[in-house]
Parts: C-alpha cells; structure tokens; sequence
C-alpha cells in the first residue's frame, strides 16, 4: 500500500491464534494493494482506468468502492475528487476503508482489543495492553520526530492527511492546482474510510476547510495551517 503498516493485538489469546489474526490482516491488505494500486499496471483500478475492465465487470469490493466515492463527491461538494488528477485514483478512501474492514474482521474473530496503523490511518479497539485506552500521536508536520497532539481513545477512527511528506500533493479539482493553506488535517470519527477521504476533501478546500470541518456532524478534527496555527474542535480525545 506504499506505507508501513503496524499491528498490536492485546487480547490475551494463544500465540498461535494471534499470528493467523495477524497474517489475516495483512493477507488482506496485500490483496488491497495489488486490487487497488494506481501503480500496478495489472490492478483493477489500472484497468479500468485505461479502459480495459468496464466498472461494472470490476469485483464487488471496487464496485462498492467507485460508489462510496461518487457519494463522497457530492458530500464534499467534488473536493473528494477520485479524478482529481486525471484518471482515476480512490487512494484518498481505499487505505482507510481497507484498515475499517480490517479492523471490523478482527473484532468480529474476537479480537476486541486493537490498533491497526496504515502510514497514521489508525483504527483502534478496546483497551492497550496496559489496560489504558490507545494513545495516538498525531506527528508534527515539520518534525518527523515529534508529534503536535497525542490523542485517546477506545474505539476511534483517526485520519491524517498532510503535505509533509510529498509536498502540495492533494489538488484543489476546481483550480486543477495543488491546494494550498492547511500543512496538516486530522479528522477522527467512526469510520476511517470516512475520516479518511473527509481529510483528504478538507486539505483539498484550503483554509475553507476549517470551516467545513467545523459543520461535519459525527467527526472531531485537529488543522496545522501553512503559518504554523495549530486548530481543533473542542471535542477532539486528547490525551490528558
């Protein structure tokens, strides 16, 4: 999925129960990978980007996916752009939504207690192996080794989408140009697929992502600006 992924599992199981959960996981997000990779010439969404797999003979997984977009379109008023760049590219969505379905699978094997961080998409479950909730640090966006909030929590969904690393990657669809305002968006809810691509729609919007974060029902977020203004909602689970 082109970022490092990480698994804690802190129910108390057999070690052998708890490697099948594991190797579990991680089947299912290389399937992700080699499905949905916009770099993998032989992947379904390549495939149907070049017009050889019509949409409608695609698999279920990216059928569901291709419509979870179009909703997200219209949601974000076409921020959340599957073509923003031209062809089409669900990534904004696809890495949350596979850590969702990968974290709702372990719960439902008995797995209630868990993190699955995908590259700072975390879902977490349950308690830590403390017996304390799940601390989640949100990395400073001009200091790989720092980190700018640390959040908590047992059943969150925590969503970063930033420049830091590729530059002005995210582009704004209605100027065709890199956005351009906001260093850092984290967007916390229940779903991560959703918190996922809300983060990506709001560093697309600029600085008018503040504000329509703001009017998101059901998500805390937390903003750095490009001039080093840190910003969240009043509700955000910080760690006390």
């Amino acid at each position: 999925m082109g970022t490092a992924i990480s698994l804690d599992l802190a129910d108390d199981l057999p070690a052998v129960e708890l490697a099948e959960l594991a190797e579990g996981v991680f089947a299912w997000l290389r399937e992700v990978d080699a499905r949905f990779s916009t770099y993998r010439a032989d992947s379904e969404v390549c495939r149907v980007d070049r017009g050889e797999l019509s949409p409608a003979a695609a698999g279920a997984d990216l059928r569901a996916v291709l419509a979870r977009c179009a909703d997200l379109w219209g949601a974000t008023d076409g921020f959340f752009d599957a073509y923003a760049t031209g062809r089409l590219d669900p990534s904004g969505y696809v890495k949350g939504w596979a850590v969702q379905v990968a974290s709702d699978r372990l719960l439902a094997a008995g797995a209630a207690n868990h993190c699955l961080n995908a590259g700072g998409d975390v879902r977490v479950r349950g308690h830590a192996s403390s017996g304390g909730p799940w601390r989640i640090g949100v990395r400073h966006p001009w200091d790989a080794m720092a980190t700018c909030l640390v959040l908590a929590g047992t059943d969150l969904a925590v969503a970063t989408s930033g420049v830091y690393e590729r530059g002005h990657h995210v582009l704004d669809p209605r100027r065709g140009a890199p956005a351009r305002g906001l260093r850092s968006v984290t967007v916390v809810g229940p779903d991560l697929g959703l918190a996922d691509a809300y983060a990506t729609a709001a560093v697309a919007m600029g600085p008018a992502g503040i504000g329509w974060l703001d009017r998101l029902p059901d998500h805390q977020h937390a903003v750095v600006t490009d001039d080093a203004r840190l910003l969240h909602s009043a509700a955000l689970p910080l760690a006390g």
